[in-house]
């Protein structure tokens, strides 16, 4: 198993048009993404194949893509379909006139690639993301660039204890309540499920939980790059927070965001407050992770670990087995209850 096996996000639908030339970078690969004429996506590696140009800097010609420099043209194969310098007959279309593409899915707003070539697809599937466009339900979706590596920010992404510290008022306050939490790991997923929370919530805990009851909160990393935070306080205040960790480079991960909730009659109307104090909490933990990454590339990556960092080490333990090649389902299965203070 390998990184490229997954899904990763390299665009909203509504951000590829019928006449948008996408520029990504996804595990140090260039792509260029673009709808055909059917309006499929379509990626292809972010080269032409004369002389090196970039396709993503080119223009769109009845759903192909035509290179800036050259004026070499794709179709949704990669392969070359018009060669100026030849004149106006059509080029044979061998291999070696072929740019390298990418099986790519549409699913729940997003666009997606899979870094393998055609023949080497196996059943994985983009991840569901949940309650998107049910009834009742509302979704804001918010990107932001992390200076940091996948595994540390979906650490971060279901990492209790620096809540007090970097977002301290608008998500919790340091209070020292004693919170327990039951952490294991299987088939590539960790689960966090925690007891004993109620109202350190932040600023809108009076609107999220006013009869302070206990909350039903579960944290979820599934490999190799989602996060799942799941907040249940009653019937109508349900909140999901997804993000998907894209790995551009080794130390800059584009995360695409979904807060996706339930609040009854209030759904709509606080959609400008949800993403407000997402973006705010977010930026927080952008600068948070940037300063972590700057002292890791000064003195390396060297962890000092409690019990509660339980979730971390699993989460590691997941990235760590496919940066070696090797499928996490195969880890044994391990759990831990943890107690701890925030």
């Amino acid at each position: 198993m390998r990184f490229e096996d997954f899904w990763y996000v390299v665009a909203l639908s509504e951000q590829l048009t019928d006449k948008a030339v996408l520029a990504r970078t996804v595990l140090d690969e260039w792509l260029v993404i673009f709808r055909d004429r059917k309006g499929n996506p379509i990626a292809l590696q972010d080269r032409c194949i004369h002389r090196n140009s970039r396709l993503s800097l080119g223009k769109l010609q009845n759903g192909a893509i035509q290179c800036p420099y050259h004026g070499w043209t794709y179709n949704a194969l990669g392969e070359v379909i018009a060669v100026p310098a030849e004149g106006p007959t059509k080029p044979c279309q061998q291999l070696t006139r072929q740019a390298i593409s990418y099986p790519t899915k549409e699913q729940d707003g997003y666009v997606y690639v899979r870094l393998i070539r055609a023949e080497d697809q196996t059943e994985i599937k983009p991840f569901t993301m949940p309650y998107y466009r049910s009834a009742g339900w509302e979704t804001v979706r918010v990107i932001n660039r992390f200076q940091n590596t996948v595994t540390n920010c979906a650490e971060n992404f279901i990492d209790i204890p620096h809540t007090a510290s970097v977002h301290p008022g608008i998500f919790r306050s340091a209070k020292q309540q004693q919170l327990q939490m039951t952490v294991s790991r299987r088939q590539g997923t960790v689960t966090a499920t925690y007891q004993k929370e109620t109202t350190n919530l932040g600023w809108f805990s009076w609107f999220l939980n006013p009869r302070a009851e206990e909350i039903k909160h579960i944290d979820q990393f599934f490999m190799p790059n989602i996060t799942s935070v799941e907040y249940a306080m009653g019937s109508h205040r349900r909140c999901f927070i997804t993000s998907q960790s894209v790995p551009e480079t080794a130390k800059s991960t584009l995360v695409y965001t979904d807060v996706t909730f339930n609040y009854g009659i209030w759904s709509k109307p606080a959609r400008p407050f949800v993403r407000w104090t997402a973006q705010r909490i977010i930026q927080q933990d952008v600068a948070a992770l940037k300063i972590q990454q700057e002292t890791i590339a000064k003195y390396g990556e060297r962890f000092t670990h409690t019990p509660v960092d339980t979730i971390h080490v699993l989460v590691e333990s997941i990235r760590n087995a496919i940066a070696q090649n090797k499928d996490p389902c195969q880890l044994p299965d391990k759990t831990a209850e943890v107690t701890f203070w925030v």
